[in-house]
């Protein structure tokens, strides 16, 4: 008994050591909030259900395209894809591993308030005309100044010729809370948008035409490693990625949770309420 007691104390001293000594995935993601509803969650089962350590890190997008072409960090899941992110992905595609899309029919666009009458500004030509200046005081808020979304917004200002206006780089953050305290107060203004996006759910909005197509069209948003991945973590882990896609209505209700409650208790819920779905991801496998 004393020998096998010995034996079983060598055993979770070996496991333990070998779970400490397990390398943590390095994962990039910017503020927007879908990317961070789909980090949160991915980085919450890779932890609980394959035991896989994750450390997480906040980046802008352009530097993420570059860390994972150094080996900086080993994954995103944030990658716009085919025109949003096309400028990142011909400079360090080649050096990148595309394990496929994470949620499908995203896109990007400008955003006004629906209660600004159609007749009055519908369409990015719109803009152009001296009243509707006046009442956007020549500004369109944007989010963090390395993302796909701005570049695309200064050529549509180019394409449209709207060099009168000032596009205001700011974040995720500050974009919504500008349009929060011009809904307030009933005030016009026009914003960098994307779909999937919480506040779509919370305010009636509208994206503004573009007939140039200046902004895109549809997108999906994929996962991307870094070259060595596969050899570097566990097999399960790649699978696991590759097996994550979220119908685009979770996605945005698990958005929605986020901003009344916390990421961290929005992904509790959304793993709690799709077993299966979850289960699938990380087995590969469906109860029948």
């Amino acid at each position: 008994m004393k020998n096998w007691l010995r034996l079983c104390l060598v055993v979770l001293v070996i496991s333990t050591a070998h779970a400490a000594d397990k390398i943590p995935l390095r994962i990039g993601w910017t503020a927007w909030s879908d990317a961070e509803a789909v980090t949160r969650l991915a980085a919450r089962i890779l932890e609980s259900r394959l035991d896989q350590p994750v450390d997480l890190m906040l980046l802008d997008i352009g530097i993420q395209y570059q860390g994972l072409a150094n080996g900086d960090i080993d994954a995103m899941l944030m990658a716009w894809l085919p025109l949003t992110h096309k400028p990142y992905m011909d400079k360090v595609g080649d050096q990148l591993v595309n394990l496929g899309p994470l949620y499908t029919r995203a896109r990007l666009g400008w955003v006004v308030p629906d209660y600004i009458p159609k007749d009055q500004l519908n369409s990015i030509e719109d803009l152009r005309d001296r009243k509707v200046m006046r009442k956007l005081s020549n500004q369109i808020h944007g989010i963090d100044p390395g993302a796909g979304l701005m570049q695309a917004s200064e050529n549509a200002i180019e394409d449209y010729g709207l060099d009168r206006y000032r596009l205001i780089s700011s974040s995720g953050a500050g974009m919504t809370a500008a349009l929060t305290r011009a809904i307030k107060r009933q005030k016009w203004i026009v914003v960098t948008g994307w779909s999937p996006h919480w506040m779509f759910s919370r305010w009636k909005l509208r994206y503004l035409e573009d007939p140039q197509g200046s902004l895109g069209g549809r997108e999906r948003i994929h996962a991307l490693v870094r070259k060595g991945f596969y050899q570097d973590f566990p097999v399960e882990v790649t699978e696991f990625l590759t097996r994550l896609y979220l119908p685009l209505d979770e996605l945005e209700t698990l958005m929605d949770r986020a901003n009344d409650i916390s990421y961290d208790e929005a992904v509790d819920e959304y793993i709690s309420n799709h077993p299966r779905r979850v289960d699938y991801w990380v087995s590969g496998k469906l109860d029948p």
